[in-house]
Protein backbone atom coordinates (compact mmCIF):
# COMPACT_ATOMS: atom_id res chain seq x y z
CA UNK A 1 0.00 0.00 0.00
CA UNK A 2 2.76 2.52 0.57
CA UNK A 3 4.75 1.78 -2.52
CA UNK A 4 1.11 2.49 -4.26
CA UNK A 5 1.41 5.81 -2.65
CA UNK A 6 4.55 6.41 -3.23
CA UNK A 7 4.11 5.73 -7.29
CA UNK A 8 1.01 7.82 -7.17
CA UNK A 9 2.07 10.68 -5.01
CA UNK A 10 1.15 14.39 -5.48
CA UNK A 11 1.18 17.61 -3.47
CA UNK A 12 -2.44 16.78 -1.79
CA UNK A 13 -4.33 20.18 -1.79
CA UNK A 14 -6.66 19.75 1.07
CA UNK A 15 -5.65 22.06 4.16
CA UNK A 16 -4.45 20.44 7.09
CA UNK A 17 -2.47 17.82 5.44
CA UNK A 18 1.20 17.07 5.65
CA UNK A 19 1.01 18.68 2.29
CA UNK A 20 1.88 21.99 1.12
CA UNK A 21 -1.75 23.22 0.05
CA UNK A 22 -0.26 25.77 -2.30
CA UNK A 23 1.85 24.04 -5.16
CA UNK A 24 0.51 22.05 -7.92
CA UNK A 25 0.58 17.99 -7.87
CA UNK A 26 3.84 16.62 -8.88
CA UNK A 27 4.23 13.47 -10.31
CA UNK A 28 7.22 11.35 -9.00
CA UNK A 29 9.76 10.26 -11.29
CA UNK A 30 10.51 6.43 -10.61
CA UNK A 31 13.69 4.55 -11.55
CA UNK A 32 14.86 0.76 -11.57
CA UNK A 33 18.19 0.42 -10.11
CA UNK A 34 19.73 -2.94 -9.52
CA UNK A 35 22.66 -3.23 -6.39
CA UNK A 36 24.40 -6.21 -5.76
CA UNK A 37 22.04 -8.46 -7.81
CA UNK A 38 18.97 -7.09 -5.49
CA UNK A 39 16.15 -5.25 -8.17
CA UNK A 40 14.04 -1.89 -6.64
CA UNK A 41 12.79 1.47 -7.29
CA UNK A 42 14.14 4.78 -6.53
CA UNK A 43 11.43 7.05 -6.08
CA UNK A 44 12.21 10.77 -6.45
CA UNK A 45 9.61 13.87 -5.76
CA UNK A 46 9.60 16.56 -3.14
CA UNK A 47 7.67 13.92 -0.72
CA UNK A 48 8.00 16.71 2.11
CA UNK A 49 9.27 19.88 2.74
CA UNK A 50 9.37 22.66 5.08
CA UNK A 51 6.34 24.24 3.72
CA UNK A 52 4.31 21.46 3.76
CA UNK A 53 3.02 21.53 7.52
CA UNK A 54 4.63 23.91 10.02
CA UNK A 55 6.81 21.87 12.01
CA UNK A 56 5.97 22.24 15.89
CA UNK A 57 8.18 24.81 17.95
CA UNK A 58 9.53 22.37 20.29
CA UNK A 59 11.51 20.81 18.03
CA UNK A 60 13.45 24.45 17.46
CA UNK A 61 16.44 23.45 19.50
CA UNK A 62 19.85 23.40 17.46
CA UNK A 63 21.89 20.35 16.62
CA UNK A 64 24.22 19.89 13.57
CA UNK A 65 23.47 17.87 10.75
CA UNK A 66 20.06 17.21 11.57
CA UNK A 67 17.08 16.15 9.48
CA UNK A 68 13.87 18.68 9.68
CA UNK A 69 10.30 17.17 11.64
CA UNK A 70 8.71 16.77 7.91
CA UNK A 71 10.88 13.73 7.58
CA UNK A 72 9.92 11.20 10.51
CA UNK A 73 6.07 12.84 10.34
CA UNK A 74 5.69 11.00 6.57
CA UNK A 75 6.94 7.98 8.00
CA UNK A 76 5.51 7.94 11.23
CA UNK A 77 1.79 8.62 9.66
CA UNK A 78 2.19 6.09 6.35
CA UNK A 79 3.65 3.29 8.14
CA UNK A 80 2.48 3.68 12.08
CA UNK A 81 -0.70 3.79 14.16
CA UNK A 82 -1.21 5.22 17.30
CA UNK A 83 0.41 3.85 20.29
CA UNK A 84 3.10 1.89 18.27
CA UNK A 85 6.48 1.98 19.48
CA UNK A 86 9.16 4.68 17.30
CA UNK A 87 12.87 4.51 17.37
CA UNK A 88 15.91 6.54 16.40
CA UNK A 89 19.00 4.42 17.39
CA UNK A 90 20.89 7.90 16.78
CA UNK A 91 18.61 10.32 18.59
CA UNK A 92 21.00 13.16 17.75
CA UNK A 93 18.27 16.15 19.23
CA UNK A 94 15.18 13.86 19.36
CA UNK A 95 13.18 14.94 16.38
CA UNK A 96 12.32 11.14 15.38
CA UNK A 97 10.95 10.69 19.09
CA UNK A 98 9.48 13.75 19.85
CA UNK A 99 7.77 14.20 16.74
CA UNK A 100 6.53 10.51 17.29
CA UNK A 101 5.18 11.22 20.84
CA UNK A 102 2.73 14.61 19.28
CA UNK A 103 1.44 11.57 16.88
CA UNK A 104 0.89 9.58 19.90
CA UNK A 105 3.21 6.75 19.44
CA UNK A 106 5.56 5.67 22.02
CA UNK A 107 9.01 5.66 21.77
CA UNK A 108 12.99 4.21 22.11
CA UNK A 109 15.91 7.07 21.42
CA UNK A 110 19.37 5.97 21.67
CA UNK A 111 22.74 7.51 21.07
CA UNK A 112 26.20 7.16 22.69
CA UNK A 113 26.55 10.88 23.35
CA UNK A 114 24.91 11.35 26.60
CA UNK A 115 24.14 15.31 25.01
CA UNK A 116 20.81 13.92 23.36
CA UNK A 117 18.93 12.50 25.91
CA UNK A 118 20.28 16.06 27.68
CA UNK A 119 18.25 18.09 24.24
CA UNK A 120 15.60 15.41 23.94
CA UNK A 121 13.78 13.96 27.04
CA UNK A 122 13.17 17.73 28.84
CA UNK A 123 10.76 18.31 25.91
CA UNK A 124 8.06 14.96 26.64
CA UNK A 125 7.69 17.51 29.83
CA UNK A 126 6.37 21.05 29.03
CA UNK A 127 6.55 23.27 31.97
CA UNK A 128 3.87 26.22 33.30
CA UNK A 129 5.98 28.84 31.99
CA UNK A 130 4.96 31.05 35.03
CA UNK A 131 6.28 27.69 37.46
CA UNK A 132 9.45 27.75 35.62
CA UNK A 133 9.84 31.80 36.23
CA UNK A 134 9.58 31.28 39.93
CA UNK A 135 11.86 28.46 40.04
CA UNK A 136 13.96 30.23 37.92
CA UNK A 137 14.44 32.94 40.71
CA UNK A 138 15.21 30.78 43.26
CA UNK A 139 18.21 29.81 41.86
CA UNK A 140 20.96 31.30 43.56
CA UNK A 141 23.35 33.32 41.30
CA UNK A 142 27.06 34.25 42.89
CA UNK A 143 28.62 37.13 41.65
CA UNK A 144 32.37 37.24 40.19
CA UNK A 145 32.54 33.82 39.21
CA UNK A 146 34.72 32.63 36.49
CA UNK A 147 35.16 29.32 34.75
CA UNK A 148 37.61 26.96 35.03
CA UNK A 149 38.45 27.50 31.22
CA UNK A 150 39.15 30.82 29.34
CA UNK A 151 35.98 32.01 28.01
CA UNK A 152 35.95 35.60 27.67
CA UNK A 153 35.84 35.96 23.76
CA UNK A 154 32.94 34.83 24.58
CA UNK A 155 31.15 36.36 27.78
CA UNK A 156 31.31 39.58 29.30
CA UNK A 157 32.05 38.84 33.01
CA UNK A 158 28.70 38.98 34.57
CA UNK A 159 27.04 36.59 32.25
CA UNK A 160 29.94 34.13 32.52
CA UNK A 161 29.46 34.45 36.30
CA UNK A 162 25.71 33.79 35.92
CA UNK A 163 26.72 30.57 33.58
CA UNK A 164 29.25 29.41 36.25
CA UNK A 165 26.01 29.90 38.64
CA UNK A 166 24.05 27.48 36.60
CA UNK A 167 26.46 25.06 35.57
CA UNK A 168 27.39 24.44 39.15
CA UNK A 169 23.75 24.16 40.75
CA UNK A 170 23.03 21.63 37.65
CA UNK A 171 26.24 19.69 37.90
CA UNK A 172 25.94 19.48 42.30
CA UNK A 173 21.84 18.32 41.76
CA UNK A 174 22.94 15.50 39.27
CA UNK A 175 25.70 14.16 41.63
CA UNK A 176 23.03 14.43 44.46
CA UNK A 177 20.37 12.68 42.22
CA UNK A 178 17.69 15.17 42.92
CA UNK A 179 17.52 16.75 38.99
CA UNK A 180 13.73 17.02 39.14
CA UNK A 181 11.80 18.14 35.57
CA UNK A 182 12.57 21.95 35.88
CA UNK A 183 15.82 21.62 36.48
CA UNK A 184 16.17 19.34 32.99
CA UNK A 185 14.66 21.77 31.05
CA UNK A 186 16.34 24.59 32.56
CA UNK A 187 19.75 22.48 31.54
CA UNK A 188 18.38 21.73 28.33
CA UNK A 189 17.71 25.50 27.16
CA UNK A 190 20.88 26.66 28.43
CA UNK A 191 22.87 23.97 26.84
CA UNK A 192 21.18 25.33 23.56
CA UNK A 193 21.55 29.20 24.21
CA UNK A 194 25.32 28.97 25.17
CA UNK A 195 26.71 30.60 22.04
CA UNK A 196 24.58 32.10 18.58
CA UNK A 197 24.33 34.78 16.29
CA UNK A 198 21.54 36.87 17.57
CA UNK A 199 20.89 38.40 21.16
CA UNK A 200 19.04 35.51 22.15
CA UNK A 201 21.86 33.77 23.19
CA UNK A 202 24.28 34.03 26.09
CA UNK A 203 27.32 34.91 23.72
CA UNK A 204 29.05 37.81 22.09
CA UNK A 205 28.12 37.30 18.10
CA UNK A 206 29.57 33.86 16.60
CA UNK A 207 28.68 30.78 14.99
CA UNK A 208 25.38 29.37 14.58
CA UNK A 209 24.47 27.50 16.98
CA UNK A 210 24.81 24.04 15.93
CA UNK A 211 28.62 24.78 16.10
CA UNK A 212 30.97 26.05 18.90
CA UNK A 213 34.18 27.37 17.64
CA UNK A 214 37.54 27.21 19.21
CA UNK A 215 38.51 30.55 21.57
CA UNK A 216 41.01 31.04 18.96
CA UNK A 217 38.60 31.23 16.37
CA UNK A 218 36.45 33.59 18.60
CA UNK A 219 38.97 36.03 19.07
CA UNK A 220 39.84 36.24 15.47
CA UNK A 221 35.98 36.65 15.12
CA UNK A 222 35.73 39.51 17.55
CA UNK A 223 38.45 41.44 16.15
CA UNK A 224 37.43 40.83 12.29
CA UNK A 225 33.47 42.65 14.02
CA UNK A 226 35.60 45.23 16.11
CA UNK A 227 32.94 43.39 18.85
CA UNK A 228 33.16 42.44 22.35
CA UNK A 229 30.92 40.62 24.69
CA UNK A 230 28.52 42.45 26.30
CA UNK A 231 26.06 41.39 29.43
CA UNK A 232 23.43 38.90 28.94
CA UNK A 233 20.58 38.13 31.42
CA UNK A 234 20.79 33.90 31.55
CA UNK A 235 17.46 33.48 33.32
CA UNK A 236 16.17 36.35 31.10
CA UNK A 237 17.18 34.28 28.29
CA UNK A 238 16.32 31.19 29.57
CA UNK A 239 12.40 32.08 29.88
CA UNK A 240 12.52 33.69 26.59
CA UNK A 241 13.57 30.87 24.59
CA UNK A 242 11.09 28.61 26.53
CA UNK A 243 8.49 30.96 25.20
CA UNK A 244 9.41 30.27 21.88
CA UNK A 245 9.53 26.20 22.31
CA UNK A 246 6.32 26.03 23.55
CA UNK A 247 4.49 28.41 21.64
CA UNK A 248 2.58 26.12 19.41
CA UNK A 249 2.10 23.41 22.00
CA UNK A 250 -1.26 22.75 22.55
CA UNK A 251 -3.06 21.30 25.87
CA UNK A 252 -3.58 17.70 23.58
CA UNK A 253 0.30 18.35 22.87
CA UNK A 254 1.36 18.54 26.66
CA UNK A 255 -1.03 15.42 27.33
CA UNK A 256 0.39 13.26 24.42
CA UNK A 257 3.73 13.87 24.96
CA UNK A 258 3.49 13.10 28.91
CA UNK A 259 2.10 10.24 28.59
CA UNK A 260 4.49 9.06 26.12
CA UNK A 261 7.44 10.07 28.38
CA UNK A 262 5.58 7.56 30.97
CA UNK A 263 6.62 4.57 28.77
CA UNK A 264 9.72 6.16 26.96
CA UNK A 265 12.83 4.48 26.55
CA UNK A 266 15.84 6.47 26.50
CA UNK A 267 19.42 4.83 26.47
CA UNK A 268 22.86 5.56 26.21
CA UNK A 269 24.21 2.68 24.10
CA UNK A 270 26.20 1.66 21.65
CA UNK A 271 23.40 1.15 19.25
CA UNK A 272 25.10 -2.19 18.22
CA UNK A 273 23.99 -3.81 21.36
CA UNK A 274 20.88 -1.98 23.01
CA UNK A 275 19.28 -5.52 25.18
CA UNK A 276 17.28 -3.33 26.89
CA UNK A 277 14.89 -3.35 23.88
CA UNK A 278 12.81 -6.46 23.37
CA UNK A 279 13.21 -8.13 19.77
CA UNK A 280 10.20 -7.80 17.69
CA UNK A 281 9.06 -4.66 19.04
CA UNK A 282 9.96 -2.32 16.98
CA UNK A 283 6.90 -0.87 14.15
CA UNK A 284 9.34 1.46 13.09
CA UNK A 285 12.90 3.18 13.18
CA UNK A 286 13.78 6.35 11.65
CA UNK A 287 17.28 7.14 12.20
CA UNK A 288 19.86 9.26 10.69
CA UNK A 289 23.60 7.47 11.24
CA UNK A 290 26.89 9.56 11.49
CA UNK A 291 28.07 9.92 7.94
CA UNK A 292 32.08 9.17 7.33
CA UNK A 293 33.55 11.61 9.02
CA UNK A 294 32.50 14.24 7.90
CA UNK A 295 31.24 16.18 11.43
CA UNK A 296 33.55 16.59 14.30
CA UNK A 297 31.21 15.95 17.13
CA UNK A 298 33.81 17.20 19.67
CA UNK A 299 34.42 20.46 18.31
CA UNK A 300 31.07 21.32 17.87
CA UNK A 301 30.15 20.44 21.33
CA UNK A 302 33.13 21.15 23.46
CA UNK A 303 31.25 23.86 24.89
CA UNK A 304 28.31 22.02 25.72
CA UNK A 305 30.70 19.63 27.29
CA UNK A 306 32.51 21.58 29.18
CA UNK A 307 28.53 23.24 30.89
CA UNK A 308 27.09 19.47 31.51
CA UNK A 309 30.83 17.92 32.78
CA UNK A 310 30.85 15.91 29.89
CA UNK A 311 34.04 14.57 28.27
CA UNK A 312 33.59 15.26 24.85
CA UNK A 313 36.57 13.86 23.66
CA UNK A 314 36.38 10.73 25.30
CA UNK A 315 32.77 10.47 23.69
CA UNK A 316 34.13 11.13 20.40
CA UNK A 317 36.14 7.95 20.45
CA UNK A 318 33.04 6.25 20.92
CA UNK A 319 31.39 7.60 17.71
CA UNK A 320 31.42 5.91 14.57
CA UNK A 321 34.00 8.61 12.46
CA UNK A 322 34.26 5.76 9.73
CA UNK A 323 37.35 7.82 7.34
CA UNK A 324 36.55 4.98 4.65
CA UNK A 325 32.81 3.85 3.14
CA UNK A 326 34.21 0.13 3.85
CA UNK A 327 34.86 0.80 7.61
CA UNK A 328 31.55 2.44 7.73
CA UNK A 329 30.07 -0.49 5.91
CA UNK A 330 31.27 -3.06 8.47
CA UNK A 331 30.15 -1.15 11.82
CA UNK A 332 26.35 -0.56 9.83
CA UNK A 333 26.32 -4.17 9.51
CA UNK A 334 26.13 -4.65 12.99
CA UNK A 335 23.73 -2.07 13.28
CA UNK A 336 21.10 -3.68 11.17
CA UNK A 337 22.01 -7.03 12.72
CA UNK A 338 20.74 -5.65 15.84
CA UNK A 339 17.90 -3.71 13.82
CA UNK A 340 16.44 -6.27 12.47
CA UNK A 341 16.35 -8.27 15.93
CA UNK A 342 14.00 -5.70 17.56
CA UNK A 343 11.99 -4.66 14.51
CA UNK A 344 8.40 -6.01 14.85
CA UNK A 345 7.39 -8.55 11.80
CA UNK A 346 6.01 -6.18 9.52
CA UNK A 347 7.66 -3.66 10.44
CA UNK A 348 10.21 -0.99 8.76
CA UNK A 349 13.08 0.86 8.82
CA UNK A 350 14.01 4.33 7.19
CA UNK A 351 17.62 4.88 7.12
CA UNK A 352 18.19 8.46 6.15
CA UNK A 353 21.92 9.01 4.28
CA UNK A 354 21.42 12.51 3.33
CA UNK A 355 24.31 13.26 0.32
CA UNK A 356 28.01 12.55 0.94
CA UNK A 357 30.85 14.47 -0.95
CA UNK A 358 28.29 16.05 -3.11
CA UNK A 359 26.19 13.30 -4.03
CA UNK A 360 29.55 11.50 -5.36
CA UNK A 361 29.26 8.94 -2.80
CA UNK A 362 25.82 7.33 -2.31
CA UNK A 363 25.57 5.89 0.49
CA UNK A 364 22.22 4.42 -0.21
CA UNK A 365 23.60 2.01 -2.92
CA UNK A 366 26.36 0.94 0.28
CA UNK A 367 23.04 1.06 2.68
CA UNK A 368 20.82 -1.58 0.63
CA UNK A 369 22.91 -4.74 0.51
CA UNK A 370 23.50 -4.62 4.73
CA UNK A 371 20.08 -4.41 5.29
CA UNK A 372 19.62 -7.58 3.04
CA UNK A 373 22.09 -9.32 4.46
CA UNK A 374 20.60 -8.58 7.87
CA UNK A 375 17.46 -10.22 6.88
CA UNK A 376 15.55 -7.58 5.84
CA UNK A 377 13.65 -6.89 2.56
CA UNK A 378 14.42 -3.46 0.48
CA UNK A 379 10.99 -1.73 -0.58
CA UNK A 380 12.83 1.13 -2.28
CA UNK A 381 14.78 4.06 -2.14
CA UNK A 382 13.12 7.53 -1.42
CA UNK A 383 14.92 10.66 -2.62
CA UNK A 384 13.33 13.40 -1.47
CA UNK A 385 14.25 16.72 -3.47
CA UNK A 386 13.41 20.08 -2.55
CA UNK A 387 15.01 23.48 -4.29
CA UNK A 388 15.89 26.03 -2.01
CA UNK A 389 18.06 29.13 -1.96
CA UNK A 390 21.80 28.72 -0.52
CA UNK A 391 23.94 31.24 1.34
CA UNK A 392 26.89 31.60 0.03
CA UNK A 393 28.81 33.83 2.59
CA UNK A 394 28.09 33.04 5.96
CA UNK A 395 29.73 36.40 6.96
CA UNK A 396 27.91 38.51 4.98
CA UNK A 397 25.72 37.18 2.01
CA UNK A 398 27.09 38.28 -1.05
CA UNK A 399 24.81 36.03 -3.68
CA UNK A 400 22.69 33.90 -3.36
CA UNK A 401 21.86 30.60 -5.44
CA UNK A 402 19.58 28.23 -6.14
CA UNK A 403 20.55 24.53 -5.56
CA UNK A 404 18.90 21.11 -4.26
CA UNK A 405 18.62 19.64 -1.12
CA UNK A 406 17.92 16.00 -1.29
CA UNK A 407 17.22 13.64 1.51
CA UNK A 408 18.02 9.75 0.54
CA UNK A 409 16.11 7.08 2.86
CA UNK A 410 16.64 3.55 1.94
CA UNK A 411 13.51 1.85 3.31
CA UNK A 412 13.49 -1.66 4.83
CA UNK A 413 10.67 -4.20 5.59
CA UNK A 414 10.99 -7.16 8.21
CA UNK A 415 8.87 -9.72 6.85
CA UNK A 416 6.20 -11.41 8.96
CA UNK A 417 6.53 -14.62 10.42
Amino acid sequence: MFIETLEKFYLNKTPNTLFDIDKEPSVTRIEPIEINGIHLKKYINEFWTAKQRQANSIHEVSYRACFKPQLPAFFINNLTQENDFVYDPFLGRGTTVIEAGLLNRQVVGNDINPLSKILAEPRFLIPDLYELQKYLENIPFEENLKADIDLSMFYHPKTESEIVSLRRYILQKEKNGTLNALDKWIRMVATNRLTGHSKGFFSVYTMPPNQAVSQERQIKINQKRNQKPDYRNVKDLILRKTKTLIKDITPNDRLRLNETHKTAIFLNKDVRNTKEIPADSIQLTVTSPPFLNIVQYAKDNWLRGWFNGIDIDEIEQKITMSKTVEQWSEVMQAVFDELFRITKPGGYVAFEVGEVKNGKIKLDEYVVPLGVKSGFKTEAIIINEQEFTKTANIWGVKNNSKGTNSNRIVLFKKGKN
